[in-house]
């Protein structure tokens, strides 16, 4: 594989935004919506088993990796067969060692969280996307190595629509939990063979203990990383299942769906490009932190008023669906929820930042940080508050955002407040006008999208009086690459 000189990472980068964004959108969109109407047809209870069993999966997908795939992409010099055949062999014999693992703690995990005959099926179908999952690693480092997001994306948007469709349409026929049994299953045959067809690898297996030794010399810091963020996010949730009731467990889960909603929306995106990109710029700081402040900008932008307006506008749907008025005690949790949601869109592309520059054991102490502080305030604040106290601590966690802003610019420099007031100040404009006419205005389905119309408008409209020239500077550049 041919290194990329700047110019080239530029353009791809730029492309690449585009091709995730724009061709995952509409896919992105009819996702939430089918969110929307699961959590019409569905009850807390069945939920919260899906969450915590998709929780249990998480957990074990940990130790199918030991850091190989991110050491793959960081990697500077060029990839060799041998590289991607040692990566592919150990990474094999993980998924199989942790799925025989898996099916032989079906017991336990049943007892465990009473799940019955339904929630188990679940279980077990998951565990069998999980292998398929892990088949596409290599085919999916190739193409993040060349920037090739076009292709990338394509097979994405096959399993994201078909586990959609499937899963709607069962819901609304009454198959509750098995909705999602027969889904994953679907996604994952799809996925495989969609970006098998994409980008061919003939697989083979084979091992070298010098690829091995070079990988991990990066892969096995960055794996305690993830590790860390394991036992802070997932490990957490499995212990909510044992201390919270199902429903409970299934507020949990609705107000974190929605409040995270547009980091996955757009943050997710940005991320997966600007890693591969920022590590090509490694050496190039002046360029990779006008890259990084880019890229921060492009996720504020969007996710502050989309978070804001989310939370200002969903309690409106109580009213307005009766179906809806059972999530009515999750509406707290969303508000904390989206105050870390906010935070997370300026600490995630730091600490991704600072995994591209190799300054991995820093963000190894931070997650190390944060994971000390999620186990020792959420039980607490589950005690004070019930399950609220979940989002309140993850608000006050995210907090430490300072931090992170402060180590990163000792390795390079960065005008976080610069790119963030503007943003914040156009969201604060528009947060006031939704709150203070929605009362008065929302009194049926099209009044509810004309608020929603009506403050992108505000928002777009003080944006353009407070930075039109960073703006249209911006726009510019990216209308120039996408011509070239």
């Amino acid at each position: 594989m041919q290194e990329l000189d700047i110019a080239t990472i530029t353009k791809r980068s730029i492309h690449g935004v585009f091709a995730l964004v724009s061709r995952t959108f509409l896919v992105q969109l009819i996702g939430q919506i089918v969110t929307f109407l699961l959590t019409v047809y569905l009850s807390p209870g069945d939920y919260g088993i899906f969450f915590l069993v998709s929780t249990v999966i998480v957990f074990f997908s940990y130790f199918s990796d030991i850091g190989l795939a991110a050491a793959l992409i960081q990697k500077k010099e060029p990839l060799t067969e041998e590289d991607l055949r040692t990566t592919f062999t150990i990474q094999l014999a993980l998924v199989i060692t942790v799925i025989v693992i898996g099916y032989s703690l079906s017991g336990f995990i049943q007892r465990s969280y009473e799940l019955d005959a339904k929630g188990m099926f679940l279980y077990h179908a998951l565990l069998a996307a999980f292998f398929l999952s892990s088949l596409k690693t290599i085919p999916s480092i190739i193409l993040e190595r060349q920037l090739n997001f076009k292709k990338l994306v394509i097979p994405e948007i096959v399993e994201t629509l078909l586990f959609n469709c499937t899963i709607l349409f069962l819901a609304i026929q009454g198959f509750g939990i098995t909705s999602f049994t027969y889904a994953v299953l679907a996604r994952g045959v799809a996925g495989t063979i969609a970006l098998y067809l994409i980008q061919p690898w003939k697989i083979g297996f084979g091992f070298s203990a010098v690829v091995a030794k070079r990988l991990l010399s990066f892969g096995a810091p960055f794996q305690a990383n993830s590790l860390l963020a394991l036992v802070k996010d997932q490990l957490l949730i499995l212990y909510l299942g044992t201390v919270l009731t199902k429903p409970m467990l299934g507020y949990v889960g609705f107000a974190q769906k929605w409040a995270l909603m547009p980091l996955r929306l757009v943050m997710d995106n940005v991320i997966r490009i600007t890693f591969p990109s920022f590590s090509r710029l490694a050496e190039e700081k002046e360029y990779l932190g006008k890259a990084i402040e880019k890229s921060i900008f492009a996720v504020i932008f969007f996710i502050f008023p989309i978070i804001t307006g989310m939370v200002i506008l969903m309690p409106y749907l109580l009213l307005l669906i009766p179906r809806y008025q059972k999530w009515e005690p999750a509406m707290l949790s969303v508000v904390f929820f989206g105050i870390n949601a906010a935070l997370s869109a300026i600490s995630t592309p730091l600490t991704n930042a600072l995994n591209a520059i190799g300054k991995i054991k820093i963000t190894l102490y931070l997650m190390i940080f944060w994971t000390v502080a999620t186990w020792v305030l959420t039980p607490f604040a589950i005690m004070t508050m019930g399950f609220t106290g979940v989002s309140v601590a993850s608000a006050i966690i995210s907090s430490s955002v300072v931090i992170v802003v402060f180590i990163t610019n000792k390795f390079i420099p960065i005008r976080i407040f610069g790119l963030v007031i503007r943003p914040l100040l156009a969201t604060l404009v528009m947060g006031v006008v939704l709150w203070s006419i929605g009362p008065f205005l929302i009194t049926s389905i099209a009044t509810f999208l004309f608020m929603v119309a009506l403050g992108a408008v505000v928002y777009a409209s003080v944006m353009l009086l407070l930075a039109k020239k960073q703006l249209l500077a911006d726009y510019r550049m990216v209308r120039l690459q996408l011509k070239n």
